[in-house]
């Protein structure tokens, strides 16, 4: 399941950044602490950190204590945060964003504004790149080839509208690159975004009116965009896209924003937008698979992150379907088994018109961390995982070098902890949580159990 991830990403988002205290709506406080690893868990403290929902939170390229927030609805906020130990606050206006294009996007629960990356490059050319989904029925521009085509054997018209009346590829997956106002000189120092579109980047039509993922990064170390694509299907995956090389459905895809292509490029390549391919891409020199990709086998990428230490070590949350929540550490050219494979279990799937790929034929890249629904909600099996960070700060010195990620429905915070390092071998365990008295959320015991009740919001 993916749908309601915005407002527990943003709570999780701030327990894996614990730099940012708050005691009030909007208000932000510091603190500090030495690292060490040898300390065992013991527990979490969280601290209300506001309220609203916001999908994203990016720090300001420019290393200062500053941040962006955005919000699904398509608006972003620039905030400043105290230094370290300073015992500073920190507080931002709702209704002065940075930048506003929520007249350009679609909004519910499972589209709007989906990611936001700033250049590499950002204090130099002010350039920063946003993925939304718009409705092609309703957006101005909202137009680019379906994902659902004849090089998928897949047929549009064949689908028809679902119970919404949506019909195939009405909705959009975009990426668009933005710059900056002013201060040409000193982009770092802009307080607004221009909403104009600098160039459209990437633009692709989903068959269905599932979540389409689109969180975007960039590599640490290569500089190139990573686009996360989730297989564009409400169950399933029908058409087995997410292992078909020929779709970028159920993918991660690896691009070049800074070198442009020619029209005769997109043309022969058939790209869907204006970029270039990495030549080091797995599939860059085979002409009939799409070059994009960079990893496939994935049912939707749910929030990735590069590990600090180790800028190669590239982990995402991949929500399952029926099943199975998954972590996958995501290599070049790596499989990660959806739709053969839910987790480590062969998957089954009710209806497939597009064919069906054999266990054999494939070599799985399986998760190091996961788990199955029924560990977060053995009576209606409810469970959809957000992917998380690996914790670097010195503000707890117990967490530090452990994997925090959680669950939409598991009302919980999980860690995974890999011995030794960089061997793939995670252990995972829920961190333990009680009540305090001054607890922002509601929080009770439930009788006959030591774990507190804790409630939960998500948008209806």
């Amino acid at each position: 399941m993916s749908f309601g991830l915005h407002i527990l990403f943003l709570f999780f988002f701030f327990i894996s950044h614990p730099l940012i205290k708050s005691s009030s709506p909007h208000t932000f406080a510091a603190n500090s602490g030495t690292p060490s690893k040898s300390e065992p868990l013991k527990g979490l403290c969280l601290e209300k950190i506001g309220n609203g929902s916001y999908l994203s939170m990016v720090p300001h390229p420019d290393g200062s204590n500053r941040a962006f927030l955005a919000n699904l609805q398509g608006k972003i906020w620039l905030a400043s945060i105290p230094d370290e130990g300073s015992n500073g606050i920190l507080e931002f206006d709702e209704s002065k964003p940075f930048l506003d294009i929520s007249d350009n996007i679609l909004f519910d629960s499972s589209h709007g504004l989906m990611g936001i990356a700033f250049h590499p490059n950002f204090a130099h050319n002010g350039r920063f790149f946003l993925s939304y989904t718009c409705d092609q029925t309703k957006n101005l521009g909202c137009s680019g080839r379906c994902a659902c085509n004849t090089n998928v054997n897949c047929d549009p018209s064949k689908l028809g509208s679902d119970d919404a009346g949506v019909l195939p590829c009405q909705y959009h997956a975009v990426v668009a690159e933005f710059t900056v106002n002013g201060t040409a000189s000193e982009p770092s120092l802009a307080e607004s975004g221009n909403p104009l579109e600098v160039r459209r980047i990437f633009t692709m039509g989903v068959p269905y009116r599932g979540g389409h993922a689109g969180q975007i990064l960039f590599g640490p170390e290569d500089g190139y965009l990573y686009l996360m694509i989730a297989d564009g299907s409400n169950r399933d995956d029908p058409y087995n896209l997410a292992q078909n090389k020929k779709s970028l459905l159920g993918k991660i895809l690896r691009i070049d924003v800074d070198n442009l292509p020619s029209t005769k490029e997109i043309n022969n390549q058939g790209l869907w937008g204006n970029y270039s391919i990495p030549r080091d891409n797995p599939y860059f020199a085979d002409k009939e698979l799409e070059p994009e990709i960079w990893a496939l086998g994935f049912r939707n990428p749910w929030r990735c992150s590069f590990d600090s230490k180790r800028p190669s070590y590239f982990l995402c949350g991949d929500s399952g379907q029926d099943q199975y929540e998954e972590i996958d550490v995501v290599m070049k050219g790596g499989n990660y088994g959806w739709r053969v494979y839910e987790g480590p279990f062969l998957f089954h799937p009710s209806e497939s018109p597009g064919g069906n790929t054999s266990a054999s034929s494939i070599h799985p890249i399986f998760p190091v961390l996961g788990y199955t629904h029924s560990e977060i909600d053995n009576i209606s099996g409810s469970a959809s995982i957000v992917g998380g960070y690996f914790y670097r700060s010195i503000t707890d010195p117990c967490m530090y070098g452990r994997y925090l990620y959680t669950d939409l429905y598991g009302v919980c915070a999980l860690v995974g902890t890999e011995r030794p390092e960089s061997s793939g071998n995670f252990t995972k365990a829920k961190i333990s949580s009680t009540c305090a008295h001054d607890s922002p959320m509601q929080c009770s015991f439930v009788q006959g159990s030591s774990t507190p009740q804790l409630g939960t919001t998500k948008p209806l």
